[in-house]
């Protein structure tokens, strides 16, 4: 889908690289092995994000290493973009949602490469707390996360009382929203 979107594969997978590990940085024969692609297309397209301003570049030891401007307009928005249609998470919420009723699905934490979040995934609906855990343990064999689940009515009555829990998940711009059946009731807290 993305391809159709960006219009180049090599684009639409450095876009992937970067924006997937904000915090590296890439030399462009590393990225050549890493994401099997011709070293000329890459250097147009490498070239071209650096113009707009997405990435940033600098030479150390005779290479050019490019990195993500973490001050960049889009920064956020494409990165959303690019988590919404990581095939990994569409399969993970199809499967979450055979477990029961969701009506909300928030990736965090741990999804993101980050440890200072109180929860890595959030879950409003009807879904049992020991079956959500069981497949949990099966997809991500070996890794422990943690997660909180509320049921929808328990999750409004919390936006009404601005419980600061749920305005801080809503409120990270860093977060990936999988699932959003309370659009209408949650928008207003979603950061912009």
């Amino acid at each position: 889908m993305l391809k159709k979107i960006f219009g180049s594969g090599a684009r639409v997978k450095l876009f992937r690289q970067f924006l997937m590990h904000p915090t590296e940085e890439f030399y462009i024969r590393e990225l050549t092995r890493l994401l099997d692609e011709q070293i000329n297309s890459l250097r147009r397209e490498l070239e071209n994000l650096e113009k707009i301003g997405m990435l940033r570049s600098k030479e150390r030891n005779r290479k050019k290493y490019y990195q993500i401007n973490q001050y960049f307009p889009l920064l956020h928005e494409l990165t959303s973009v690019v988590r919404k249609t990581d095939e990994t998470n569409q399969e993970f919420l199809k499967k979450v949602s055979q477990l029961g009723n969701v009506d909300l699905l928030v990736l965090s934490g741990a999804f993101l490469g980050r440890e200072d979040m109180d929860a890595d995934l959030f879950l409003v609906g009807n879904v049992g707390k020991e079956a959500l855990q069981e497949f949990l343990d099966k997809f991500f064999e070996g890794k422990e996360l943690r997660f909180v689940t509320m049921t929808r009515e328990d999750f409004l009555y919390r936006l009404t009382l601005k419980d600061k829990f749920v305005q801080a998940l809503l409120g990270d711009r860093n977060n990936v929203i999988l699932k959003n059946k309370l659009k209408k009731d949650t928008e207003p807290f979603f950061a912009l």
